[in-house]
């Protein structure tokens, strides 16, 4: 079944402006995202993928171009960067509830969710550590939790688990997937990682060095929910070679 895009960008364009004329880092991106869809931004170091999500997530503005959202309304986002930006002094549970703070909703309806929130990303039994005390992995799972509290529209990942170890971003990639099939949320995340692309989303998008601009869509025809050994198929390995082939 066809479902109407929850987002919709066209020709979007970024130039930021130097003593050269101007650094293009996107040209002419248009794609749809529908509701509840993961779709990973896969592509060369310096292609424009970070700057996509910041104009998406307000951060910066387009030099051209539009992005609108289901009629037009704007949607809440939560975004989770490639450090989690924890507040070192604040605790696990006072970290993931501060989104509701800052919306000023009360404090034992704030709590009662940022539990929830715990018990979603694993980490019963670490309410009350704080940020040092974490391991990454974990520090990551604290920062998805704060950016799911509020319930977003769109969640915006930018290569959160770049800065982890081999095995706990492998260990990250099956903890996103069973977070994201229990919420459901759409999400666009950004990763240099064809495997982690492939093991992660509904579609990827592979774009160009810069300026970016989108040179394969794929679906990922691979059956949900996926385990670890889906990566060792034929299949897999065919979808990552058409990738690979994309991007070189």
């Amino acid at each position: 079944m066809i479902r109407t895009p929850i987002l919709t960008i066209r020709n979007l364009t970024a130039v930021f402006p130097n003593d050269n004329g101007g650094l293009h880092a996107l040209d002419a991106i248009t794609f749809d995202v529908r509701p509840r869809e993961f779709v990973c931004v896969l592509g060369p170091s310096g292609s424009g993928k970070t700057t996509l999500l910041r104009i998406l997530a307000g951060l910066i503005k387009p030099t051209s171009g539009s992005f609108t959202f289901g009629h037009g309304e704007q949607p809440s986002i939560g975004m989770v960067f490639q450090g989690s930006n924890l507040m070192p002094w604040r605790t696990v549970i006072e970290n993931i509830k501060l989104p509701l703070e800052i919306r000023s909703v009360p404090e034992q309806t704030a709590i009662a969710q940022a539990h929830e929130m715990i018990e979603l990303v694993g980490l019963q039994g670490f309410e009350d550590a704080l940020p040092h005390d974490l391991s990454g992995g974990m520090a990551q799972r604290v920062a998805i939790a704060r950016a799911l509290i509020h319930d977003p529209d769109l969640l915006l990942l930018d290569e959160p688990f770049a800065s982890l170890d081999a095995m706990t971003r492998e260990r990250m990639w099956t903890e996103l997937s069973r977070i994201w099939q229990m919420r459901q949320k759409t999400v666009i995340m950004v990763t240099h990682s064809i495997n982690e692309s492939l093991f992660l989303a509904d579609r990827v998008l592979v774009l160009t060095q810069r300026p970016g601009r989108i040179k394969m869509d794929m679906e990922v025809d691979i059956p949900r929910p996926r385990k670890d050994d889906i990566r060792y198929t034929l299949h897999f390995g065919k979808l990552a070679r058409q990738l690979r082939g994309a991007i070189m």
